[in-house]
């Protein structure tokens, strides 16, 4: 970062705070979740620019450079991260040889919106393309998917705090939380819990990852790119996300509440 200080994740505005019980509008101070425009560079020259929260941006280029494809963590040479009057830009260096990688990466052509996760691909080869396959990873009981649950709605510090982000847990086969990150962004939520998890040299096959959002398949897609095998959402899945775990051989669980959760496929890695 630059000498100046790197913006804050919330900020707090007043508001008039109406009841419907007919009892005079108060002024109340509410903490915000802060959205900035976040430009991805390789080498150099940019590829895209996410709107999102500005924090864990290094976790963010990372594993977005991973669930994208565009490169392996180990070309990852160097991320600098500046600070313009605009945003902040994430420049990673790769090496030689995946720099010459990049240019056949899926394309981006316009800004991504903080609700987004293909805005500005070029074609439709490019939007809906063949997902990895995934190893074997762990066995979960139905009790360790309700206790990750359960870490991951506790944990949310800055959720809780303003009501208006996303989160995603990387959790083990036991369902402890090792880590969560959140952003306004549901894909930049997912992508700085992949880059703080690879970062950290967590194996992707002994865990799962929920998500607090609805199951697109791109959160399939990126949670496969990982190397990850099992993937709990809180909210529904759509028919294609299935296709796409299936296709994966992924286990996809979703509709994931504190009264229970719904296996749509893979059912043979979930135990009593």
């Amino acid at each position: 970062m630059p000498d100046h200080a790197a913006p804050a994740a919330t900020s707090n505005r007043d508001a008039s705070h109406w009841r419907n019980d007919g009892s005079i509008a108060e002024t109340i101070e509410r903490s915000l979740a802060n959205e900035a425009a976040i430009g991805l560079l390789y080498d150099s020259h940019p590829y895209v620019v996410v709107m999102g929260t500005p924090a864990d941006i290094e976790d963010l280029a990372v594993g977005f450079t991973l669930t994208e494809r565009i490169a392996e963590f180990r070309d990852i040479e160097k991320i600098s991260i500046t600070q313009t009057d605009e945003g902040l830009l994430a420049d990673i260096l790769l090496s030689p040889r995946a720099s010459r990688a990049v240019s056949l990466a899926r394309r981006r052509t316009l800004e991504s919106r903080s609700s987004c996760g293909l805005c500005g691909v070029e074609s439709l080869r490019d939007a809906v393309r063949p997902i990895p396959r995934v190893t074997h990873g762990p066995n979960l009981t139905h009790s360790a998917i309700q206790r990750a649950l359960a870490m991951l709605d506790s944990g949310q510090a800055l959720g809780n705090q303003t009501r208006a982000t996303h989160a995603a847990a990387w959790a083990d086969a036991n369902g402890d939380v090792r880590m969560i990150r959140e952003d306004v962004g549901r894909h930049n939520a997912l992508d700085k819990l992949v880059g703080a998890a690879t970062r950290a040299r967590l194996d992707p096959r002994e865990a799962f990852i929920i998500v607090t959002s609805r199951c697109s398949y791109e959160m399939v897609e990126k949670t496969a790119a990982a190397g990850v095998s099992i993937l709990v959402a809180i909210s529904a899945p759509t028919a294609l996300a299935i296709e796409k775990a299936t296709a994966a051989g992924m286990t996809l669980v979703a509709l994931a509440r504190s009264d229970g959760h719904c296996v749509f496929t893979g059912a043979q890695c979930i135990v009593t």
